[in-house]
């Protein structure tokens, strides 16, 4: 080849229909806590890199695209492997801490995006319930309480209850320490922090001396 004969070009491989479905859902996650449902098919294209009309080949129309995005954004891996990778050798108010901090940023993110869906004329329980076959938020969040178990799982013959069910009440004031202001996704300026929280759950509300901590 002279030096003046342009070099070819190597094609990339072609992608998969899931593969190319996966791509354009990661290129449109991150545009949805600013536009919501009124992101346009245009803007997830430039940030997939791809022609628009590629988005319609790999889904039939806007609202598929949009309500496998929230199942994908449902989904907490991140947050089990987070769990699951806390080592069950150091102390119990540190691994559940741990836990908290976790779950609860779980749940900011998770809601905080439902609620701009929400606003942008996007109904995310409807179209959920639409897709009946497809996990949401309460099966992710039993894989979450299975992780919880397992940190607590040493400490078996200590708890009152079994680690499953212990699981669970810790979850459920995980929950409710994130429900402040007007509602889910509000920053919860008055939470507890996962320390305290954790403290509050293994010995209860009242400190040693009978007065409010600091």
């Amino acid at each position: 080849m002279s030096e003046a004969e342009p070099a070819r070009r190597r094609r990339a491989p072609a992608m998969s229909l899931d593969e190319r479905r996966a791509a354009i859902v990661a290129a449109t996650l991150p545009l949805l806590p600013e536009h919501g449902a009124n992101v346009t098919t245009k803007q997830i294209a430039t940030a997939a890199g791809i022609a628009e009309g590629t988005v319609f080949r790999a889904f039939k129309d806007k609202q598929e695209l949009l309500t496998t995005c929230l199942e994908v954004a449902m989904r907490a891996d991140a947050e089990v492997d987070q769990i699951t990778r806390i080592p069950t050798s150091t102390p119990l108010t540190e691994r559940l801490a741990e836990a908290t901090d976790a779950v609860s940023g779980y749940l900011d993110r998770l809601w905080s995006l439902m609620q701009t869906m929400h606003r942008s004329g996007f109904d995310p329980r409807r179209e959920h319930e639409a897709e009946g076959s497809r996990k949401g938020p309460r099966e992710q969040m039993q894989r979450v309480s299975t992780a919880i178990a397992e940190l607590l799982a040493p400490e078996a013959d200590s708890l009152r209850l079994t680690p499953d069910l212990t699981a669970r009440l810790l979850l459920g004031l995980v929950f409710t320490n994130r429900m402040q202001g007007k509602g889910f996704g509000d920053e919860a300026d008055d939470a507890a922090e996962p320390a305290q929280l954790v403290e509050v759950f293994l010995h209860g509300a009242l400190n040693s001396t009978g007065g409010r901590k600091k």
